[in-house]
């Protein structure tokens, strides 16, 4: 009988040991980005996928699904079973601010999604035209300040990140701006450059480049502290405008994911954006690797939809 019960116990743990370290991934996985190739989630995803396939031996493909701001991707993990073969990268907006700006959203993103980890984060760069004169963002502000609505920003669409930290900065500064979107970062740029606007808030790695033309100048970073990857740019805060507006990426997945297998990928996903080859990478795109826990990728959505919805009230954008 004391057999009996001892092989008993020996399969209950057996069990939960399985159950603790599942055998993941068994087959091909997925990884989808809300929008189209080329754009940081994408370059975030096909990194992490090479890394991933050469560590596990299993095909990590990369499948883009542009379209709504990233809520057409980000549905798409939402449909998908819960087996750890279909994963997501999204960004702030489908995950946070296009809860704000979207009455009927498809999916519910804290009931229908599993959040594994933030991947990367990067700096957004408040640049000008040199025409305007200006060497510091205080004297932007001060320039904006006294002239209402006679300079226009570039942003990539109306409600996306680039728009909103433009808002942002005219509501700190008691401003009034015009807001001219466009569809991409590079549109962005060159109408910044031709001095169709004269400003923009955009990732730095859409800025940086530009730089040598001479017709552009960063004048602050919008991170909490200054940027590593751009120690000399100074931040908002450091010229009195109270605004943050880094960029992030981060795994996400459908519903129901158990949670030995959230921390198993975790674990691979972390030690594949520390290794050197995927850092050196991320610093040449002016990106960060910043793995963290579910429950820290909680906190980070939750941060940003605190911070954007008064921004998204007083200018009163809305989607649909």
């Amino acid at each position: 009988m004391k057999r009996g019960i001892v092989a008993v116990l020996a399969c209950v743990l057996l069990g939960s040991f399985a159950a603790a370290a599942p055998d993941w991934p068994t087959r091909p996985v997925r990884i989808i980005v809300p929008f189209a190739a080329g754009a940081t989630p994408d370059i975030v995803a096909r990194l992490l996928a090479e890394a991933l396939q050469d560590k596990l031996q299993q095909p990590f493909i990369v499948e883009n699904r542009p379209g709504a701001g990233g809520n057409t991707g980000t549905d798409a993990v939402v449909k998908a079973a819960p087996d750890g073969l279909t994963l997501g990268i999204s960004i702030g907006g489908p995950l946070a601010i296009n809860t704000l700006l979207f009455s009927n959203l498809p999916y519910d993103p804290r009931k229908d999604l599993t959040l594994i980890t933030t991947l990367v984060t990067q700096p957004s760069a408040l640049a000008v035209n040199v025409s305007l004169g200006v060497n510091t963002t205080r004297e932007l502000i001060d320039l904006i300040r006294r002239n209402a609505s006679k300079y226009a920003f570039g942003s990539i669409g109306t409600g996306s990140l680039s728009h909103l930290a433009m808002e942002a900065i005219a509501l700190k500064s008691g401003a009034q701006l015009v807001h001219v979107p466009y569809s991409s970062s590079p549109q962005a740029m060159t109408a910044l450059i031709r001095n169709d606007v004269q400003m923009v808030c955009l990732p730095a790695i859409s800025v940086v480049p530009q730089l040598g033309s001479g017709t552009v100048k960063i004048l602050s970073v919008t991170t909490a502290e200054r940027s590593a990857l751009l120690p000399g740019v100074p931040t908002l805060k450091e010229a009195g405008i109270d605004v943050e507006a880094d960029a992030w990426n981060g795994l996400i997945a459908p519903a129901g994911l158990p949670d030995a297998v959230v921390t198993r990928i975790g674990g691979f996903v972390a030690d594949a954006l520390n290794s050197r080859t995927i850092r050196e990478k991320l610093t040449a795109q002016l990106m960060e690797p910043v793995p963290d826990t579910p429950a820290e990728f909680r906190a980070r959505i939750d941060a940003d939809i605190a911070r954007w919805a008064p921004v998204i009230e007083a200018a009163r954008i809305k989607m649909d």
